[in-house]
Order: C-alpha cells, then structure tokens, then sequence
C-alpha cells in the first residue's frame, strides 16, 4: 500500500528544521552577521524553551557550573547589554551631508564627492565616533561569540 500524500508532507514537514532569528530584519544580511545571530539565537531559544535551569544540575560540578555561570552571561548580554547599543550617527537632530557623485572622465563609473567638514562638522564627528565603536563592538561580538562556542556542548537538555 502505497503511503498517503498527507503522510509524506507530514513526515517531510516533522524532518525540517527551521530557525527563526528575531533579531535581524527581512532582507540581505552578511553572513558574518547571519553566523553571530544565528548562534545567539540558538543560545536564546535554548534559555527560553528548553528551560535548561530546571532540567540540569549547574551545580554537579566545576566545568557545568563555570558553563551555567557562562550561558547566564552571554544570555544576558545578547538580550540586554548589546540591543541597546547606540550608534552616534543616529541621533536626532545631527545635520547629515547630502551624498553627491561625480562622474570619473572616460569611465561609467562615479566617485562620491567629500562633504565640506567644516560644515558638517559635527556630522564627522559622529562619524569617527562611530568608527571606534564599530570596531570595539565587532570585538566584543568576536570574544562573546568565541565563549559560545566554548560552552556548546553544555547546550542540551
């Protein structure tokens, strides 16, 4: 006897595994982004559905407890310290240059034309301090990323 249609689409349809990142908007995303929040995803749902504090015992000994303190940590990080970054680009009322191209002779291509910096002045200086911060968060996410990893053979029920 051959097997239904419903059954196969169900059998089908309990094989996929699907990850719904919440923290990224519809459209392109870089993949080294996708990796960073993928993992972290990960990490949040296995917090929230898998209730792994009710399940394990942290306390069993010295490597669970350092993972458990770990898991804690880099949870909180992800759903409290890091969503409230501030990028100084951003903030209201900072006079933004328009972007004006010019056409490079004898090619189709188009070089952006510099901002007058004195008139936008404190535009540029948002603009470098956005530059530090970019960089030291891309740190941050790196070394929190690499602790993740560190611990993921703690993140089972």
């Amino acid at each position: 006897m051959q097997p239904s249609l419903a059954s196969i689409v169900r059998q089908r349809t309990e094989d996929v595994k699907i990850l719904k990142i919440h923290t990224l908007e519809n459209g392109w995303c870089d993949k080294d982004h996708l990796m960073l929040h993928a993992v972290f995803q990960l990490l949040v749902d296995f917090v929230e559905h898998e209730k792994p504090d009710q399940i394990a015992d942290w306390n069993s000994d010295a490597e669970h407890k350092h993972a458990w303190k770990e898991i804690q940590s880099l949870y909180r990080w992800w759903t409290q310290t890091r969503p409230v970054r501030k990028n100084p680009l951003d903030e209201k009322g900072l006079k933004k240059p328009p972007m004006r191209w010019k056409k490079l002779p004898g090619t189709d291509h188009r070089q952006l034309v510099d901002y007058d910096k004195k008139k936008y002045a404190a535009y540029d200086v948002a603009l470098k301090k956005q530059s530090r911060l970019e960089k030291m968060w891309d740190e941050e996410d790196q070394r929190n990323l690499h602790r993740l990893i560190e611990i993921r053979q703690f993140l089972w029920t």
